[in-house]
């Protein structure tokens, strides 16, 4: 803290001995009123600090991200950018993300992006300013995901910091990101996260008659099933004891399966345009959840920054769901999280290692190809992979088998395992393109899409007042507060042992173990915290062992789980319970609701793919 407040006067005193305003200007990429042919990519922010800026071309140079500025002064301004040479991981020499910053035009200094192994800043060189209005513009030079997160404009003696901590100050002091975050009010339940689950949860909580903020870091909705990761959903809905659940998931899901097809699958637009009828739904897209206040053992409040104007709300409310994924909102809260494998001594389940170890089910950066009416060149991408005839894959799309990140944590390290995904796509369709020996077949294919969101399976898991193992499921043991039913298999992923062969350690395809199982209702103590007392949660970071959420991870479970919480929120809020109340008191509400359900459309079910096969019912 002293150091922060340290750094805070530096600043402030560095600006006052040189005028009234500083000298200088900070802009975050992400903030351009243009962003061209870059897409904001704001999955690390907890990581490196910011969203942003990344050339996703494919190997094709992509439209310039453009601005206007207005500098404190005329004069010549030493201009750093805060970049990352993303190959660097796996090859020590330039490499491929190269772009320019140019003002009115004209380049700055030398390329940029291509050098170091951190976020940096570099610096570019030097340009003067005649007039204190500018265009500024990011010209990407290679297509391959060049990424730019600030540009620090200086006619002073200051070199902008690296450290974390330095950072934040800096930017704050430097750039318009506001001193403290706006109030945005009281809400009867705050859900964070808005892909299946949290957006069941806060279609089902409004139904109920609460007022509910969905706040989600994307610009669209569905998560994992939207277009812009493209998984399509699994598992059944409307299932014993309670046919009910579901019926939201019906209405908001698309009617077309599949993993890694064109974007008109997914069908953005139902899931919003259901959101966005509801009277009590406030929605907030791209904004990202960063910061949680607490009183006692219960969250206050939860601070959100809006992924590209840097502003920031506050939200307060009674009751929260956290459906990140990655139980971020838990984690700021100190509540109780696993991550890894449970070893045998742990729960004595079957399926665990004998020993807990730190390995987990990986992330996959889908892609896929199309035929083109004349030859397609695709650049010649060689940074650490060496692909041949024998280790090369020969097809002309990756869906969920290119999984990357099994053994790196899935939060820390989530930034190198979505750019190694990125990393194998691009060497291996290089090497189809320009290398193998039976290039010829793909001379008329492109690359048509890649995600540059990837699509995670694992990470934290959240504890509640009962963690669900393999067990409880293979033995059908029926709790009192059996909720939503899990229908998938255990599936759980591992390294193909054909690509550890080629890529030992460095593995990119991976393969699913499946364990066939009863449709198995969860119980309800799985979706709360049994230690943040007004927290529920929804999705893959529910109160599972690893080896149990290979079964209740795929998304129309999911989306179940979400309906079932927006009903416990609102037997909460009708008697000013917390979660864990429902299970001591007002069980059998919940009950009475779940049979009811809050399907408010007769939709028929069109999701007639990806069911998975289940054993059948239980006798």
């Amino acid at each position: 803290m002293l150091k922060r407040i340290f750094l805070f006067v530096f600043y402030c005193c560095a600006a006052a001995l040189n005028g009234n305003e500083p000298k200088s200007l900070l802009l975050e990429a992400e903030s351009f009123t243009n962003s061209g042919g870059w897409v904001v990519d704001q999955q690390f922010m907890d990581q490196m600090g910011s969203p942003y800026l990344m050339a996703h071309g494919m190997g094709v140079p992509v439209e310039d991200a453009v601005t206007r500025v207005t500098f404190p002064e005329r004069g010549v301004y030493r201009v750093f950018v805060r970049t990352y040479n993303w190959t660097s991981p796996w090859y020590a020499g330039e490499g491929p993300g190269r772009f320019t910053v140019r003002v009115n035009g004209e380049q700055v200094g030398v390329a940029l992006g291509s050098n170091g192994d951190k976020w940096k800043w570099q610096e570019a060189g030097t340009v003067k300013i005649d007039n204190n209005h500018a265009i500024v513009s990011l010209n990407d030079l290679t297509g391959f995901n060049g990424r730019c997160d600030a540009i620090f404009f200086t006619s002073e003696d200051i070199i902008p910091p690296d450290e974390p901590v330095e950072l934040e100050e800096f930017r704050r002091q430097y750039s318009t990101l506001p001193s403290k975050p706006d109030d945005e009010g009281d809400f009867d339940l705050v859900v964070i996260g808005g892909g299946i689950a949290g957006t069941s949860a806060a279609i089902s909580a409004a139904r109920l008659g609460l007022k509910v903020a969905l706040i989600q870091d994307r610009p669209v909705l569905g998560g994992n099933n939207s277009s812009e990761v493209r998984v399509h959903l699994g598992g059944r809905i409307n299932m014993d004891p309670y046919p009910a659940l579901g019926d939201v998931v019906k209405e908001i899901g698309p009617s077309l399966g599949g993993n890694a097809q064109p974007a008109g699958h997914y069908e953005d637009h139902k899931i919003l345009g259901v959101v966005r009828s509801e009277d009590n739904i406030s929605l907030y897209l791209n904004y990202r959840a960063f910061a949680v206040g607490m009183e006692g053992t219960e969250i206050a409040n939860v601070t959100a920054r809006h992924t590209t104007t840097g502003k920031e709300l506050t939200f307060s409310a009674p009751l929260f769901a956290d459906c990140t994924g990655d139980g971020t909102i838990g984690y700021l809260a100190g509540a109780d999280y696993n991550m890894g494998r449970e070893g045998k001594d742990e729960f004595g389940e079957d399926t665990a290692p004998e020993k807990g170890d730190k390995m987990i089910m990986g992330s996959s950066v889908q892609w896929y190809s199309v035929e083109d009416s004349l030859p397609s060149f695709f650049p010649v991408f060689s940074y650490g992979i060496d692909m041949n005839e024998l280790n090369s894959q020969k097809v002309t799309m990756g869906e969920w088998t290119w999984e990357t990140g099994m053994n790196l944590d899935q939060i820390k390290d989530f930034e190198r395992i979505r750019d190694y995904g990125l990393l194998v796509v691009y060497s291996n369709w290089s090497f189809l393109k320009n290398d193998r020996l039976t290039k010829n077949e793909y001379l008329d294919r492109k690359l048509e899409w890649v995600a540059f969101v990837a699509g995670k399976r694992e990470s934290r898991r959240l504890l509640g007042d009962h963690i669900l193992t393999e067990q409880d499921i293979r033995d059908y043991v029926l709790y009192p507060d059996a909720t939503v039913t899990t229908t998938w298999s255990i599936d759980l992923h591992y390294p193909d042992p054909e690509n550890t062969k080629h890529f030992p350690g460095q593995e990119f395809k991976s393969i699913a173990k499946h364990i066939n199982i009863h449709p198995y209702p969860i119980p309800y103590r799985c979706f709360y915290s049994r230690n943040v007392d007004n927290l529920f949660m929804a999705g893959r970071n529910i109160s599972v062992t690893h080896v149990a959420l290979g079964t209740v991870r795929v998304m129309r479970t999911t989306g179940m789980m979400g309906e079932m919480v927006g009903m416990a929120a609102s037997i909460c809020k009708r008697h000013s319970a917390n979660p864990r109340d429902i299970y001591h008191d007002h069980l059998e509400e919940l009950k009475e609701l779940m049979k009811a359900g809050v399907g408010k459309y007769e939709t028929g079910d069109q999701q007639n793919y990806n069911l998975g096969g289940t054993l059948g019912p239980r006798e």
